[in-house]
């Protein structure tokens, strides 16, 4: 008896309150890749099953989509726990700053990549909630310290914005160097 108690302990499910969420969420993309394999990973005519460059990839993402599909079961089987959409919103919540990395990345080749360190590090320090002029200056100069430490001492190749274009043929030479 204490071995069958042991077992069940073993394999008892603690679920979150968006479990059903991702486990749809992870379902549909299992069944989207798994619809994109004949583009994606061709199979080639008169080759051994085994060393197909499709094969693994097909099994890979076969058994994806059978544990996404027996996750999507156990979440439904289990007993609904509150909180669910708070805990997505969550996740929402995560992704924001992927698109703050993503519009940095964007505006580096307009800006340049000191004046997009500055502005960025500026405009995450108010997302964050601060609101005093010395934090927003202590982020300006680390944005300036992070500007200097890759370009000038690590010799990071970043490329100059379009806005040094406007700026004095020898300031613009020194700004494309190490700034």
């Amino acid at each position: 008896m204490t071995r069958l108690k042991g077992l069940q302990e073993l394999f008892k499910r603690y679920r979150r309150p968006g479990d059903i969420v991702f486990a749809w969420v992870f379902l549909l993309f299992s069944l989207f890749l798994l619809s994109q394999l004949g583009t994606q990973a061709p199979w080639k005519s008169g080759g051994k099953t085994f060393t197909q460059p499709a094969f693994w990839p097909t099994i890979s993402i076969i058994i994806m989509a059978g544990f996404a599909a027996l996750h999507l079961l156990s979440s439904a089987l289990s007993p609904r726990i509150l909180g669910r959409w708070a805990e997505v919103w969550a996740w929402v919540r995560s992704v924001e700053y992927a698109g703050w990395f993503m519009a940095y990345v964007f505006i580096v080749p307009q800006l340049g990549y000191l004046g997009t360190t500055i502005i960025f590090a500026v405009l995450l320090a108010l997302r964050a909630g601060y609101r005093d002029r010395r934090t927003f200056l202590a982020m300006a100069l680390t944005g300036i310290a992070i500007v200097v430490l890759f370009k000038s001492l690590l010799q990071v190749k970043i490329p100059g914005g379009a806005i040094y274009e406007f700026l004095p043929t020898a300031l613009r030479s020194f700004m494309l160097t190490y700034f």
